[in-house]
């Protein structure tokens, strides 16, 4: 059976401290206490900007070689040369990132909503000429991508060809319901708001799970990935899951819960977390998980 990590889409957040993080913990300790709680996070940083050398090394000696960061390419290769002649840009994002290894996870390429079926030609390419060894995950925005048609069907023949993973994107949760708090609001105009495709086109699923800032809300969306999550692990894949909320405060307790309740639908053969004393979160449910649909 494959293993299942779980994460959420940073380490240094200041309001963690005192549920995730100890009473007291400085700004630089906060990625070896996540490293303590969780295996994996989503590199959102490295979309906006390379780290230096040194803050590469110290990521390294602080997370522990299971650790996994999911590192993002930057936009300039994104959203600005929409993956065209690229290339000196991957090798020094490649270059700076290389001492993380066995640490890194797959590479996140995440496509603006405008890069349609016509830049399917150009995504081979790029995949094509990407070294291998870094494993690739695409998240693609594209109504047309969503759709169930033959845009659909080449993309995920593409990834297959290439062994790249189609990233999951599920913001079910979060619009289902009227935004109340300014932070919810703002969520509902900046994330995506599309059709779940549960499809795994290579050996990492990733699934970014949106979740409402009401833990209960969330539940309900995400019991609906037990079924996929441990099909998958059956079939030795690896799957990655990062769980969201719109002001990210309660991501954590929301993916440690989503572990312990996971932990449960599988019958025991998906291990619990190691969840610190600081930390609490809600009980583990009464009552089995639901098998919803994901459509």
């Amino acid at each position: 059976m494959g293993q299942v990590r779980i994460g959420c889409a940073m380490w240094a957040n200041k309001e963690w401290i005192g549920t995730l993080f100890p009473a007291g913990a400085r700004p630089a300790q906060l990625l070896a206490h996540y490293a303590r709680v969780f295996d994996a996070v989503e590199g959102n940083t490295t979309f906006y900007g390379l780290p230096s050398a040194a803050t590469v090394a110290r990521w390294a000696a602080e997370a522990p070689p299971p650790f996994r960061f999911l590192f993002k390419l930057p936009r300039t290769i994104t959203h600005e040369r929409r993956l065209r002649d690229a290339g000196s840009e991957l090798a020094e994002f490649c270059g700076r990132l290389a001492a993380l290894e066995p640490r890194r996870g797959p590479t996140s390429i995440q496509l603006p909503a405008s890069f349609g079926p016509d830049g399917l030609a150009e995504l081979d390419r790029f995949l094509e000429r990407a070294p291998a060894a870094w494993g690739w995950a695409v998240e693609v925005r594209h109504p047309e991508f969503f759709a169930g048609g033959g845009a659909e069907r080449a993309l995920n023949d593409l990834l297959h060809e290439h062994d790249a993973d189609r990233v999951i994107l599920d913001s079910r949760a979060l619009f289902s319901a009227a935004p109340r708090q300014e932070v919810e609001r703002i969520a509902h105009g900046a994330k995506p708001r599309l059709p779940v495709r549960p499809t795994a086109t290579a050996a990492h699923p990733v699934v970014r799970f949106i979740g409402h800032l009401d833990p209960e809300v969330s539940a309900a969306h995400w019991v609906s990935w037990f079924p996929a999550v441990l099909r998958w692990l059956e079939q030795g894949r690896e799957p990655t899951l990062f769980f969201h909320t719109a002001d990210n405060v309660d991501a954590p307790l929301q993916a440690l819960r989503f572990q312990r309740e996971l932990a449960v639908a599988s019958g025991g053969s998906v291990s619990r977390p190691s969840t610190p004393a600081a930390t609490t979160g809600p009980g583990e449910p009464d009552e089995p998980a639901l098998d919803l649909d994901l459509g």
